[in-house]
Formats: C-alpha cells, sequence, structure tokens
C-alpha cells in the first residue's frame, strides 16, 4: 500500500512563496508519474503540476513561470515550490502518484493566499 503524506501549506500574503512536499512510504517515485493537484471550494480537483517517471514535466497554464515540481527519489519526496501566490491559487493541495492503472492520493494540504 503506497501512502502519501503532504506538508508545506499554509497562510501567506500575495506574492509570497511556499514549498509543498509530498513524501511517499517507499521507492516509487522512479516507477510512478507524480502530480499536484488542487481543489478550491465548490470546484473540481485540477491538475497544477505533473512528473514522468523520467523527468518530463507538465504545468497548468494558470502556473506556468510560477510554480515548478522537482522530485528526490533519495528521500521519496516531490515537491512544488510555488511563488508569486495569488488569492486565485486559494485550495486544497493533494498530491499524486500514479503506477500503472493505480492512483494513490495524498490527504491535502491547505494553501491559503491573502490579498
Amino acid at each position: 500500500q503506497v501512502q502519501l503524506v503532504e506538508s508545506g501549506g499554509g497562510l501567506v500574503q500575495a506574492g509570497g512563496s511556499l514549498r509543498l512536499s509530498c513524501a511517499a512510504s517507499g521507492s516509487i517515485f522512479s516507477i510512478a508519474s507524480t502530480g499536484w493537484y488542487r481543489q478550491a471550494p465548490g470546484k473540481q480537483r485540477d491538475m497544477v503540476a505533473s512528473i514522468s517517471k523520467g523527468g518530463s514535466t507538465n504545468y497548468a497554464d494558470s502556473v506556468k513561470g510560477r510554480f515548478t515540481i522537482s522530485r528526490d527519489n533519495a528521500k521519496n519526496t516531490v515537491y512544488l515550490q510555488m511563488n508569486s501566490l495569488e488569492p486565485a491559487d486559494t485550495a486544497v493541495y493533494y498530491c499524486n502518484a500514479r503506477i500503472t492503472i493505480h492512483d494513490y492520493w495524498g490527504q491535502g494540504t491547505q494553501v491559503t493566499v491573502s490579498s
């Protein structure tokens, strides 16, 4: 059973930065594609950034140039560096790992950006 634990959320002013971390229970990131998703109240969960097994990255248009996803296989951790945060970035952020047809999710971490 894969377990993902997110951390690093919090309250920040617009223009500030946060770094989210997603720690996995085992060495999965070399065989999994990994992504960060977010869900604001009353809205669907959307992909924010992803990184493939080979290290290719993909970003939602709304965060390109502001967010960076990275991975440390030795620490079994995926990061999301978020800069120039905007109130529209306020949401619960979830870490996802996909191994073949199986999806694993963390419990989520709240990010709140004040104007």
